[in-house]
């Protein structure tokens, strides 16, 4: 019975979604011709205590002395590992030394990750901003990572540093942050790195492909290959925070939670932190539909058949896992706000999308509260989807959250 009213449900969904779908597209909307993206949402998921959502894992955490977990196991054909398993890499520091700060490719010094991901580019943009390109084994090819480094900062240091790893969302790039929004200037006042991963239109998780697994898997790349490639040979440390915009803002709380202990902070700005609710599932399928990867089934699966691997990556069914994690949660109310350009119809799909990715905010913190998660919220009530807004939020959490990690302030 379970199973047909979830398929009833979504099939009204659909319905429903055919008749806005501008509303659904998958990315940041910011007003800003340079943004490229236009809009996302997911409309309100409800916590549902009778789905068997998952408790804390059993996974290890790390300890201050190390650096966190690696990957989920590569799964069997037709079988999904729910949850990674945390692995002790050491340190960059002492036993390795610097490395990896030149120009060009190659970069025999340079480190590689667990995988055998490397390095092969690095072109600073000024003494404190680094693209940095990353041949991929998760994801079969080769993307590219931006990081802002403290004034503090060397290739040959023997120290690590705080680090903010931060995400976009989707139909944009690694490059969103810098350009929409202040944030190296911001970071340039503490002793902090700041990581901005490539994440396409990926979703933040290693794609389900049908049961088989494989490419493209982006929690891969972003938890195992970037993190290790940042570690070893940009110094980043141990002490992490996690943010995200829309689409990014659900891969930062999944991220935390799917690593219980790998961050300290959360930070999740406009995203739809739920996955599971009644037709949110329809819902997210017809939104990756149209990101030109094919069948959006391929990313987590059938949300019926495959209900267990969407919970698996779900932030409301995996709430419990963040306890110890300090998480901000954020939106608007998709009215007019003082941030937002006059002269938007109301029906504006920066506006129509906040209204449910409040609704959805609003669930999750429910949820997180009730399983004992430290959770700060701040819906401010008129505002859209959009950048100004975010920007607003980064710097009203910036300093809690370098406090978070020990970022000092210089």
């Amino acid at each position: 019975m379970r199973k047909r009213t979830d398929r009833l449900i979504a099939i009204g969904s659909l319905t429903a979604v055919a008749v806005v779908p501008t509303i659904l597209v998958l990315g940041p909307w910011g007003g800003d011709e340079k943004a490229g993206a236009r809009g996302f949402t997911g409309p309100t998921p409800v916590a549902d205590a009778g789905t068997g959502l998952p408790g804390p894992a059993s996974s290890p955490t790390p300890s201050a002395s190390r650096t966190g977990g690696g990957p989920p196991e590569r799964p069997a054909a037709g079988r999904v590992l729910p949850f990674p398993t945390l692995s002790s890499t050491p340190s960059p520091g002492s036993s390795r030394g610097g490395g990896g700060g030149g120009t060009g490719s190659g970069g025999g010094s340079r480190r590689t990750a667990d995988d055998g991901a490397k390095i092969t580019n690095v072109k600073w943009r000024g003494k404190r901003q680094a693209d940095v390109t990353v041949q991929s084994p998760a994801l079969g090819t080769s993307h590219k990572v931006r990081v802002l480094v403290p004034r503090t900062w060397k290739s040959s240091s023997t120290r690590s540093w705080p680090v903010v790893y931060a995400f976009h969302g989707g139909n944009d790039t690694y490059v969103s942050w810098t350009r929409s929004t202040d944030i190296e200037q911001y970071a340039a006042a503490y002793d902090v790195m700041v990581v901005m991963p490539e994440g396409r239109n990926g979703s933040y998780t290693d794609w389900y492909n049908y049961g088989r697994g494989g490419i493209p898997k982006w929690e891969t790349f972003h938890m195992l290959e970037v993190r290790q490639l940042m570690e070893r040979n940009f110094h980043a440390g141990a002490s992490r925070a996690v943010m995200g915009i829309s689409s990014g803002a659900q891969g930062a709380v999944t991220y935390a939670a799917r690593y219980p202990g790998m961050f300290r902070y959360a930070a999740a700005y406009s995203g739809v932190l739920s996955m599971l609710s009644p037709g949110i599932p329809a819902l997210l399928l017809y939104i990756n539909s149209g990101n030109g990867n094919g069948s959006p089934e391929r990313i987590w699966g059938d949300p019926v058949r495959n209900r267990s691997n969407w919970a698996a990556h779900d932030p409301t069914s995996l709430a419990a896992r963040l306890r110890g994690t300090s998480v901000y949660v954020s939106s608007g109310n998709g009215q007019e706000g003082p941030l937002d350009k006059p002269g938007k119809a109301p029906w504006d799909i920066g506006y129509l999308s906040e209204t449910q990715v409040e609704r959805a905010s609003k669930d999750f913190a429910r949820r997180a509260r009730s399983v004992g998660v430290s959770v700060s919220t701040n819906f401010y009530g008129p505002g859209s989807h959009s950048w100004p807004y975010w920007q607003r939020e980064m710097h009203r959490t910036w300093p809690g959250m370098m406090r978070a990690i020990g970022a000092r302030k210089f």
